[in-house]
């Protein structure tokens, strides 16, 4: 019989298979060593984590600055659990000739090593790629930096809101902001996240490609080159000459108890946004009809639609666009987002356990027919690996108290 995918209960895709079939993790049997803190690293081991590796966290014996980041709750962190549920805790005083060496043990045995220093910091601590590839050949070496590993820049120091600034994002979000000239605080850190994706899918693609060749490689990942990525429009802007652009395009449409964001990106939204306001003549009023005229006038197209949108709540809004099919949201929570039927139907959120007790955490935004992919229910404690692993390595008591810095 052929197999057929679909969707399940509960969100999850999977295959049709026998009762009482487990799916497995895509990445089962890898082991990673994470020497990554903060945010863009742990993203991506994280995600390593869900799919199923072992992901060893090796930690100075203060362990990741996240560990102390609220919400705390018996001094075990939220925010730290988020980036590095399902992961081995290891504590190493990686300034040690005893640790070094334990690194090189290590090695041997990993398949994929994951750090986010400044470039130069593994070299001087002799762990680099270039020390490192000799034990292992197979070893694949991903490198986060704010700039890339060489380069007049690379050994400037960066956290993500620098290197949103750098990377003009900052100034090309600005200028969607009527009226506005000086940058937005930052709290959200979009380079970190996005670079710790691309951190993982460049993983990925060396696995691939170690299969063929049966070596492993270096992978040097730009946070900068990250965020650039996310300025599309305004990268091919910078190049060539624009026609000059009117009120931006998306923004909140005022309702009567709030806002609601509308994107008009296609003929046809256009078409159905004016039909769901009751005025179909809009559509082939000169200054709205063609596209490139709606950009210039959108600010009188939108203090039209205004008129009508502030005659309704929120709700009313989105269901005369829900109706006619044009793409809205009212302006939500994260708490709002969480709680979203949609959020629970994919089983999004997964229930994580740590010295606190238990969170929710999110797990990757995609779902594989024939893997789990949803995030591991635990949260080490600093240093609770140590002695498994390294013991596995052939240490002893005496190497173990050198090597931890506890000796």
């Amino acid at each position: 019989m052929a197999e057929s995918a679909g969707a399940c209960d509960h969100g999850r895709l999977q295959k049709c298979e026998p009762e009482g079939f487990t799916m497995q993790k895509a990445f089962a049997g890898l082991r990673v060593l994470d020497f990554s803190t903060t945010i863009a690293g742990p993203h991506c081991t994280r995600l390593l984590a869900d799919m199923g590796a072992e992901v060893i966290k090796i930690e100075s014996p203060e362990g990741d600055m996240m560990r102390t980041r609220p919400p705390l709750r018996n001094g075990a962190s939220t925010a730290f659990g988020q980036l590095n549920a399902g992961k081995k805790s290891v504590v190493l005083d990686l300034k040690t000739p005893a640790a070094q060496a334990a690194i090189r043990d290590l090695v041997k045995t990993a398949d994929i090593l994951v750090e986010n220093f400044r470039p130069g910091v593994m070299a001087r601590l002799k762990l680099d790629y270039a020390a490192l590839a000799p034990l292992n050949p197979r070893l694949i070496y991903c490198a986060i930096s704010g700039y890339g590993q060489t380069g007049p820049s690379s050994q400037l120091p960066a956290y993500a809101p620098v290197v949103h600034a750098a990377s003009g994002y900052d100034i090309a979000h600005m200028r969607y902001q009527e009226g506005r000239t000086r940058p937005d605080y930052c709290g959200v850190f979009f380079a970190d996240v996005g670079s710790g994706a691309y951190a993982f899918g460049a993983i990925a693609t060396a696995l691939h490609q170690r299969h063929a060749t049966g070596r492993g490689q270096l992978v040097d990942v730009s946070m900068l080159e990250t965020m650039m990525g996310f300025t599309l429009t305004e990268l091919q802007a910078a190049q060539f000459e624009v026609p000059p652009m009117g009120r931006p395009m998306f923004g909140p449409m005022q309702c009567a108890d709030g806002y609601v964001m509308v994107a008009v990106a296609s003929e046809k939204t256009f078409q159905n946004l004016c039909v769901a306001a009751g005025h179909p003549e809009w559509i082939e009023n000169p200054l709205f009809k063609k596209y490139m005229d709606r950009r210039v006038h959108w600010g009188s197209f939108m203090d039209l639609a205004e008129e009508w949108s502030r005659q309704l709540t929120v709700a009313q809004c989105q269901t005369a666009f829900d109706r006619e099919g044009v793409p809205c949201s009212p302006y939500r929570t994260v708490a709002e987002a969480m709680a979203d039927p949609q959020i629970a139907h994919r089983q999004a959120l997964t229930e994580v356990h740590d010295a606190g007790g238990s969170f929710k955490a999110l797990d990757a935004p995609f779902r594989l027919s024939d893997a789990d992919t949803h995030v591991v229910g635990f949260c080490a404690k600093l240093g609770e690996h140590t002695q498994a692993v390294l013991r596995e390595a052939g240490l002893n008591d005496d190497q173990i108290a050198t090597a931890t810095g506890a000796k």
